[in-house]
């Protein structure tokens, strides 16, 4: 079974789980047809998937692969411990996207493509696949520059990967959580209370909690928000100037970047 196949099994049970579990288990009520959106957004990701194919082939774990054979990248010209390594890779690549995720936020040209993902109404499992193929295309490319420049082996690109894909998913589940597990546990990893502040239609909400899988840096870089204005239950989720189903069409997601381009929520 190669990497691949590996990281889209556990892509595909932690969506299934947590579909699952937010139909016992919700944290609050839907606004928008659950079944449209999940449609929608399993469209998106297939689209993506082939483009992805289509551009990069092997992608992040394939880069990985290259540059090692050729030597390229910092810890490729290093006599490091291998487990030492393999944490360190981790790490950096989860500040890289931590970092990433703030840039598609202040900058004008990114947002444009990044408000794909934040227009959605409700929030769940589904709404990790919600991106932009222009966003998506956009980050393969950054996450094979910082791959470049580190020189990581390639298992672990593809347990990074594998642990991102599974953690999107976790964090935008609407699951109900208990309150003193989920603040036990964002300790270290992003969870759904922590990240459903992020898709807050508050401004100052949307501009915190931008990690993806460990919540550290946002508490070490002064972007973490502990609680929300409103109850979690009480979250409107989204942005402001979509408010409408009807709006959010799988044409018009991927017509939003020239529709609505000049929206941002630089501070």
């Amino acid at each position: 079974m190669d990497g691949n196949t590996i990281r889209l099994l556990i892509f595909i049970s932690v969506l299934v789980l947590m579909l699952i579990l937010e139909i016992f288990f919700p944290r609050h009520s839907t606004v928008d047809s659950k079944p449209r959106r999940l449609g929608i957004h399993l469209g998106l990701s297939g689209l993506n998937t082939l483009l992805l194919k289509f551009v990069f082939g092997a992608a992040a774990v394939g880069a990985a692969k290259n540059f090692e054979i050729k030597g390229w990248g910092l810890l490729n010209m290093l006599d490091w411990n291998n487990v030492l390594e393999f944490f360190l890779v981790i790490i950096i690549l989860d500040l890289s996207i931590y970092l990433q995720h703030i840039i598609v936020h202040k900058v004008p040209l990114f947002w444009r493509f990044h408000v794909v993902h934040h227009s959605d109404l409700d929030l769940d499992a589904s709404s990790g696949l919600r991106f932009h193929p222009v966003e998506i295309l956009a980050s393969m490319l950054y996450k094979v520059g910082i791959i470049f420049l580190l020189g990581p082996a390639p298992i672990a690109v593809l347990l990074f990967e594998a642990v991102l894909n599974g953690m999107a998913i976790f964090s935008h589940s609407n699951v109900a959580l208990p309150v003193k597990v989920d603040h036990f546990f964002r300790n270290l990893i992003v969870t759904p209370d922590m990240h459903r502040i992020h898709h807050s239609v508050e401004v100052d909400e949307t501009n915190s909690n931008y990690g993806f899988n460990l919540s550290i840096w946002d508490r070490f870089f002064g972007t973490y928000k502990k609680e929300a204005l409103k109850e979690q239950p009480k979250i409107v989720i989204g942005i402001d100037v979509f408010r409408s189903p009807n709006e959010l069409t799988f044409y018009n997601l991927l017509m939003m970047p020239k529709n609505y381009g000049k929206l941002t929520y630089v501070t």
